[in-house]
C-alpha cells in the first residue's frame, strides 16, 4: 500500500467531515438533527453493520483459526487499557474529557478505514481477520465506551443493553458457530449498515463546526493521544507479538488495526450517553487527519 493510496482512503474519510461541517453552515445539520440522526445510527444501522461484517463473507476461517485471532484480540485490547489505566491521570481534565482520553486509547477504528487498510496491504484474505479481530471492538466499545464517557454516577448497565452491544454478541456467535445466513439477509444489512459511517462522518463535521478551529490545532493533550493512539500502541504491539511467535498475516493485520485513528462512533456514543462531544469530535478529526502519514510510516514498519 502506497502512501498515495492510503492518503487518497483517508481524504475520502476527511471530504464527509467536511460536508457535515459546511451542512451545519447551511443550516441543515445541528442540535436536534443531529441528535435524532444519533439515534438512528446507533439503534439501526450501525447494528446492521456490525453483523453484516460477519454474515456477507463466503468463508470464515476454520474454528481454530478465528480462536488464534481472538487470542490476539486479548493483548490486543489488554495493552489498551493498560495504557487507559496510565495515561490520562498525567494528561489530566475534566471529568468527562478523561473519559474521552480513555475512550480514544481503547478504541480505533477497525471498521471502515481500517477493513480497506487490511486488504491493501495483506490481500483479501486478510479481511476476515480484520472482521474477527473487530469482533471484541463491537462489544466492549457498547458497553465499556458508554462506562467511559458517562461517568459510573451516571451511567446505568441496563442502558448498555442496546441493539449495538447485542448485535456484537450475535457477530461473536455467528463467528464461533459458524453458522451460515442466508445471503438474502446479508445483502439487506449490509445495504443498511453502509450508510453508517458517512453518516457518523457528516454528524462528526457538524459538531466540528460549532467549536472554534484553533482548540483542534493548539491542545497538546489532543496531540499527545493522537501520537499515543497512531504510533506508540502499533509499535508496541508489534514487538509484542513478534515476542510472542504470532503468525505474520495475523500480526500485519492487528498492528494496522491498532494503528487506525479514533474510532467515529465514540462521537455518537457520547452525544448519546452526555459526554464531552466537542472534545470527542476534535480529536476524531485530528487522529483522521494525522493517520494520512501515520499509516504508512506503520506499514513501511512492517513490510
Amino acid at each position: 500500500m502506497s502512501f498515495f493510496d492510503a492518503f487518497s482512503e483517508m481524504l475520502v474519510i476527511l471530504f464527509a467531515i467536511l460536508a457535515g461541517y459546511g451542512a451545519h453552515h447551511l443550516g441543515y445539520l445541528g442540535g436536534e438533527v443531529d441528535q435524532k440522526i444519533c439515534k438512528v445510527i446507533l439503534n439501526i444501522t450501525m447494528p446492521a453493520m456490525i453483523v453484516a461484517a460477519v454474515i456477507t463473507g463466503d468463508t470464515l476461517p476454520d474454528l481454530a483459526e478465528v480462536l488464534s485471532i481472538l487470542k490476539v484480540a486479548v493483548v490486543f485490547y489488554a495493552l489498551e487499557f493498560a495504557m487507559v489505566l496510565v495515561v490520562p491521570r498525567f494528561l489530566g481534565g475534566t471529568p468527562k474529557q478523561l473519559g474521552v482520553w480513555r475512550y480514544v486509547l481503547s478504541f480505533p477504528n477497525v471498521g471502515f478505514i481500517g477493513y480497506p487498510v487490511a486488504v491493501a496491504l495483506f490481500g483479501q484474505e486478510a479481511l476476515f481477520y480484520a472482521v474477527v479481530l473487530a469482533l471484541p471492538f463491537n462489544l466492549l466499545s457498547y458497553t465499556l465506551g458508554p462506562l467511559m464517557l458517562a461517568g459510573v454516577g451516571k451511567f446505568s448497565w441496563k442502558k448498555s443493553v442496546s441493539p449495538c452491544a447485542a448485535a456484537a454478541v450475535i457477530s461473536l456467535v455467528l463467528a464461533l458457530t459458524r453458522v451460515r445466513v442466508p445471503s438474502m439477509i446479508g445483502e439487506c444489512l449490509d445495504f443498511v449498515g453502509d450508510i453508517t459511517v458517512p453518516l457518523s462522518l457528516l454528524v462528526v463535521g457538524s459538531l466540528l463546526a460549532g467549536l472554534p478551529a484553533k482548540q483542534v490545532f493548539s491542545s497538546p493533550r489532543l496531540w499527545i493521544l493522537s501520537a499515543l493512539r497512531l504510533l506508540a500502541l502499533p509499535v508496541i504491539l508489534c514487538f509484542i507479538l513478534r515476542a510472542v511467535g504470532v503468525d505474520a498475516m495475523i500480526l500485519g493485520v492487528a498492528v494496522t488495526q491498532m494503528a487506525m485513528p479514533v474510532a467515529v462512533n465514540g462521537t455518537m456514543l457520547s452525544m448519546e450517553y452526555g459526554g464531552d462531544t466537542g472534545s470527542m469530535a476534535q480529536i476524531t478529526f485530528l487522529s483522521t487527519l494525522l493517520s494520512i502519514v501515520t499509516i504508512p510510516l506503520i506499514a513501511a514498519f512492517l513490510l
